[in-house]
């Protein structure tokens, strides 16, 4: 696949005036701001909702969708993913190919950005391939409560463990420690209960959502899920087209305290 024929098909479509998108003002809608702390979250779903199609989302993607969920984890310090999806979309960490190389050399980042995955204890093996092949060590975000022995064969297999919260994971506090870790470009990439967690937090900046041209129907997740919370307002910031794909970004206010 011909990454810079995608971008040439793609279209800024709002605000302003429609015109083609090219790689440098792609890379430039993408980027994370100068605040010092940014959470954005990537998904990708059908048009009527769907966030997987036979238990995954790659069903759902395609080169556009693909590209923009290149550019969030190429910019970032770190990302951010819940132990489920880790474990269902069959996670190595990450590793990077030239063009991702030179991209983070050019914006001062790591070579390869670590992967922090939050669980509970219960659902993240300590032998996980997003565990033992990753190039950095991954980060296990994790809560008092889980197992000491698990804990430590999650450090014997090369994790760096961050315990927040005592009964359940306290998001803020892991996000700020991330931030005082020089982590803050903080990239999300799902899954629902996670982004759900994470919304009812209120940690979240910008959603990046990808609305693929298909129906799916059933019994799929959407892309948020837990307990429920007001509805939350978005700003959109920016849409773009790539055939029937739309890629909108949207920002959240976060919550003060």
């Amino acid at each position: 696949m011909d990454r810079k024929a995608v971008v040439r098909a793609m279209r800024y479509i709002w605000p302003g005036e429609p015109h083609d998108v090219d790689d440098a003002e792609l890379e430039s809608l993408y980027r994370y701001p100068a605040d010092p702390r940014w959470l954005a979250v990537n998904f990708v779903s059908s048009a009527d909702g769907a966030v997987e199609i036979d238990g995954r989302s790659a069903g759902l993607s395609n080169p556009a969708d693909r590209k923009v969920y290149e550019l969030g984890s190429d910019l970032a310090d770190v990302l951010l993913i819940g132990a489920g999806t880790a474990t269902i979309e069959d996670w190595r960490g990450v590793h990077p190919d030239e063009e991702t190389a030179e991209r983070r050399e050019r914006h001062g980042l790591s070579p390869v950005p670590p992967v922090a995955i939050v669980s509970t204890g219960r659902s993240l093996p300590p032998d996980a391939p997003a565990i033992t092949e990753a190039v950095t060590p991954t980060i296990v975000i994790t809560s008092g409560s889980a197992p000491p022995a698990t804990r430590q064969a999650w450090a014997d297999a090369g994790a760096s463990v961050l315990v927040a919260g005592d009964e359940t994971v306290d998001l803020p506090a892991a996000v700020d420690e991330l931030v005082h870790r020089g982590l803050g470009r903080i990239d999300c990439e799902g899954g629902p209960r996670l982004f759900g967690a994470l919304l009812a937090a209120g940690v979240v900046d910008e959603l990046r959502l990808t609305i693929s041209p298909l129906l799916v129907s059933g019994a799929a997740e959407r892309i948020a899920l837990g307990a429920g919370l007001d509805p939350t307002a978005l700003r959109a910031e920016s849409v773009l087209a790539e055939g029937d794909t739309l890629l909108v970004r949207y920002l959240l206010a976060r919550k003060q305290g």
